[in-house]
């Protein structure tokens, strides 16, 4: 089974909020015998758009390879929050990488935000950018936490962008009671995720980026001029750049082995009317303090866009079920709330929940496990991957120093063993551990 296909039709975005709300933009023809290029980029999303809009833009000759649509995977599904700093928080990564390091992973990851942000201004993308994210906790020992790591950012990393919350503050915020404090993170902010991916493509469009979109690759024969093998043709190229993240499948077994796929739910409502300011007063997003992060934030028609759940095998579970239950424990007024569109989307994680960048051999580079970080992150990985093409590659292989370890057992017993980690995890999450 591959999960390319598990749950949706080929070339078709799922029946989401952000698909019935998107700019469309007409599907390019599949690929149709041989073709060549200098470089060959497999996946449509944010890595695979940025980094064949940087090349493009560099001169070269450019083939972007999508099994479905561009912005049909997690790109054009997720909960639209570009966050602050990297997935892990800095005190982690300085006794991960040491305290050198650790700025320069916050710099790259400022540099990322302001990536976003820039390309939506200079590509005119309309996809509702809006400023804040705020962090909610679920006890005072959490949000005490919280405040000990604002103080962290303010003081070493001088960043002025966030403050601390206290459980007043936060519920003129979210008025849920429960959440007992948290943060603002107003240097962060949140989008239309597909909108977002769909203005990469027509910036790739214009700059010259040949597409092949409903084109599976399923083999690559390595060598200084690759051919990337697809079910209706082949490519050849001087080099590749694997951006396919949690749809990655067998392409290539080290990143398989390091990088998991798991799947992840949303749910849109009916408008909520004047009921939208019991759940936000302000327009920003949230992310909670759980494990299985709950993520959400209103639409422009009043719309709670509420994420939470996960499951790691192939098929969908029963949506509906899967994201009302922990968004009834946050709003219980709601249980009974209509939804008028739920869906799943397949993002992938390395087990330090930080990206998995790296270089096979001269001309093969990939980027992926943004962990649920992925708008300014792979956005930024897939420059960074451009970059390192052209020549200049000291910012990718900072990225690619972050030490990263295999899942136990490869890719073979990956998921088993993350399931019974993941259960552990939600347990913890229930007794508030």
């Amino acid at each position: 089974m591959n999960l390319l296909y598990s749950n949706d039709t080929q070339g078709a975005f799922p029946d989401s909020w952000y698909a019935a709300t998107a700019h469309p933009r007409e599907p390019h023809a599949q690929l149709r015998g041989d073709a060549e290029a200098d470089v060959c980029v497999v996946g449509g999303g944010y890595t695979g758009l940025s980094a064949a809009l940087h090349l493009a833009e560099r001169g070269y000759k450019v083939a972007l390879v999508e099994a479905h649509r561009a912005g049909f995977g997690a790109s054009g599904r997720n909960g639209g929050q570009l966050g602050s700093g990297q997935r892990a928080e800095q005190d982690t990564l300085e006794k991960l990488v040491g305290d050198a390091d650790a700025m320069k992973l916050w710099h790259l990851a400022e540099e990322a935000k302001t990536l976003v942000k820039d390309l939506i201004s200079k590509h005119k993308i309309d996809c509702a950018l809006k400023p804040g994210i705020a962090h909610a906790c679920f006890s005072a020992r959490e949000m005490q936490h919280e405040h000990a790591y604002v103080e962290h950012l303010q003081t070493r990393y001088n960043y002025d962008q966030i403050k601390p919350l206290d459980a007043n503050e936060l519920h003129t915020i979210c008025p849920s009671p429960r959440y007992k404090g948290g943060s603002l993170d107003m240097g962060a902010a949140h989008l239309h995720p597909l909108n977002y991916a769909l203005g990469l493509a027509k910036a790739c469009e214009a700059a010259g980026v040949t597409f092949y979109e409903n084109t599976h690759v399923h083999n690559i024969v390595e060598g200084d001029t690759l051919t990337i093998r697809c079910d209706t043709g082949r490519i050849r190229a001087r080099h590749l750049i694997l951006a396919c993240n949690g749809y990655l499948g067998g392409l290539n077994r080290r990143v398989a082995g390091r990088v998991m796929p798991i799947n992840n739910f949303i749910a849109a409502t009916e408008p909520l009317g004047d009921d939208a300011a019991k759940v936000l007063s302000k327009d920003v997003a949230v992310a909670d303090s759980k494990f299985v992060v709950n993520y959400f934030r209103l639409s422009a028609d009043k719309r709670l866009l509420f994420g939470g759940g996960e499951s790691y095998g192939y098929k969908f579970p029963d949506i509906d079920k899967t994201v009302r239950k922990p968004m009834a424990e946050i709003f219980p007024h709601l249980q009974d709330v209509k939804f008028t569109h739920t869906w799943g989307g397949t993002l992938a994680i390395t087990i330090n929940r930080l990206p998995y960048l790296a270089r096979f051999g001269p001309n093969i580079l990939s980027a992926s496990g943004y962990s649920g970080h992925g708008v300014g992150t792979a956005t930024h990985a897939g420059k960074l991957m451009a970059d390192a093409v052209a020549g200049q590659a000291e910012s990718f292989d900072i990225m690619a120093k972050i030490p990263t370890s295999p899942f136990p057992g490869g890719p073979a017993f990956r998921t088993p063993l993350l399931t019974l980690a993941m259960t552990w995890y939600a347990m913890r999450d229930r007794l508030g551990i």
